[in-house]
């Protein structure tokens, strides 16, 4: 189709329309920085605002190219008044349509604040954004900081979590965003589109089990792992330089989108920590609000302990992604790699939390801690070769899938090599799961 233009006589610097963009129909927004570095007027903020009704009442995705140095100041309130209902625009379009943001230059005060209402965030490589820049930074801590260590692409991508891509350019952000919609619904009342695929879902995955090291250990990249039962080993990771303890991804298997969260054994050994629960949190939330069915790769430790992480709110970030899978009505299968200890292993998805299907491989290890631990705690007092023989006895009789299994917490210990095979079957048994949702306002979600 041609592009439409909406309001397109109305002055200032964002124009907007509706096009066709890798074939489906988008609302399409664009800041303009030649126009006083993208300042936004309360006209111009009207257009966004616009942009986002009709993304919102159309029920299509809304794609926008920010380039803003933030509220206009020479019209003063006017301009912040046309911030703020934008800001409230695109609020209503959460959870219904896609939104993604393209960052291709700055994006200061009001209009960083846009893109954590985003729902995926592509930052280029000269892009910045910051909520106070550096003069104000200098001017109040006395800290001399420029444009790009304050707020570029690599500091949003490896410490603030607010870039879900880094690009080298537009383009190339633009092939991006076509990259994360394919995997959505035009809106939360549709499925997801299937994809095309010669993978047969019963395509055996016996290397996917050759990954894990022998010893409990021993480190292994689990992307190798989701590449395995993924049709023809593709996933698009998302923030995969901020929290690396976890990764979260979107692939598909049988051509069915599916997102993936997955403990990182090469970070950390794949502990949770705050910013891991965030990521993993925030992902299962987008997937759960638009159809996606989640999968849990579950191989971690626990909880990464320490004074600091209690103390910045480990319990509150912890419960976001508790909340998360306990809320989310998407089909939800759990595989359990390896390790899956103490309240990790709740949060993790498990079968307490109510997911479809609770799967682990054989060697897999269910316990409230691992033997060492257990023998410095209940056998402190003893001699070494009896804390030896304390862990041996521990490890062979609590240390495995079976005794969970006995008591319904796992449905099924599988081969590795059937992984693809089980979850590909959930998945077509679970394409029509419908839950009655709770009569309610809104939830109260962990902040």
């Amino acid at each position: 189709m041609a592009n439409v233009a909406l309001r397109s006589k109305v002055p200032g610097s964002i124009r907007t329309d509706v096009r066709e963009f890798n074939g489906r129909d988008v609302v399409w927004v664009e800041v303009d920085a030649s126009d006083r570095k993208g300042a936004l007027s309360s006209d111009s903020s009207s257009m966004l605002e616009h942009a986002a009704v009709t993304a919102f009442e159309a029920r299509v995705p809304l794609v926008c190219v920010m380039r803003s140095s933030g509220a206009d100041i020479v019209e003063g309130f006017s301009a912040l008044h046309g911030w703020g209902r934008a800001a409230r625009a695109l609020t209503a379009c959460s959870g219904v349509v896609p939104t993604v943001f393209l960052v291709d230059g700055p994006a200061v005060s009001g209009p960083a604040l846009l893109l954590g209402l985003a729902d995926h965030v592509v930052m280029t490589e000269a892009a910045y954004a910051f909520v106070s820049g550096p003069t104000m930074v200098a001017e109040f801590t006395g800290v001399v900081i420029d444009n790009d260590e304050l707020g570029g692409a690599a500091s949003h991508a490896r410490y603030t979590g607010a870039a879900t891509l880094v690009a080298t350019d537009l383009d190339a952000a633009i092939d991006l965003a076509g990259a994360l919609l394919a995997y959505f619904p035009q809106h939360n009342d549709q499925e997801p589109p299937l994809w095309p695929t010669d993978d047969s879902i019963e395509r055996a995955t016996p290397e996917a089990g050759a990954l894990i090291p022998a010893s409990s250990t021993g480190s292994y990249d689990v992307r190798a792992v989701i590449r395995a039962i993924a049709d023809d080993g593709d996933l698009l990771e998302l923030r995969p330089r901020w929290a690396a303890n976890v990764v979260t991804a979107l692939t598909t298997i049988g051509g069915m989108p599916v997102g993936v969260v997955a403990n990182q054994p090469l970070a950390l050994a794949g502990t949770l920590d705050i910013p891991a629960s965030q990521k993993s949190a925030r992902f299962v939330a987008m997937c759960d609000a638009f159809n996606l069915p989640i999968i849990t790769l579950v191989d971690t430790p626990g909880f990464y302990p320490g004074k600091d992480l209690e103390w910045r709110g480990m319990i509150r970030h912890g419960a976001q992604l508790v909340f998360a899978y306990g809320r989310a009505s998407v089909p939800r299968i759990c595989v359990i790699l390896r390790k899956s200890y103490g309240g990790a292993y709740i949060v993790m998805d498990s079968k307490e939390m109510g997911n479809d299907l609770c799967l682990a491989w054989p060697w897999a290890e269910l316990a409230v801690m691992g033997a060492g631990q257990a023998a410095a705690i209940l056998q402190r007092r003893a001699t070494p070769e009896e804390r030896a023989a304390f862990e041996a006895d521990y490890t062979e009789r609590l240390l495995n899938p079976y005794i969970a299994a006995e008591r319904g917490y796992v449905d099924a210990v599988i081969e590795p090599a059937e992984t693809r095979q089980v979850i590909g079957a959930a998945l077509l048994a679970l394409i029509d799961k419908r839950e009655r949702l709770q009569q309610r306002a809104h939830d109260n979600t962990p902040l």
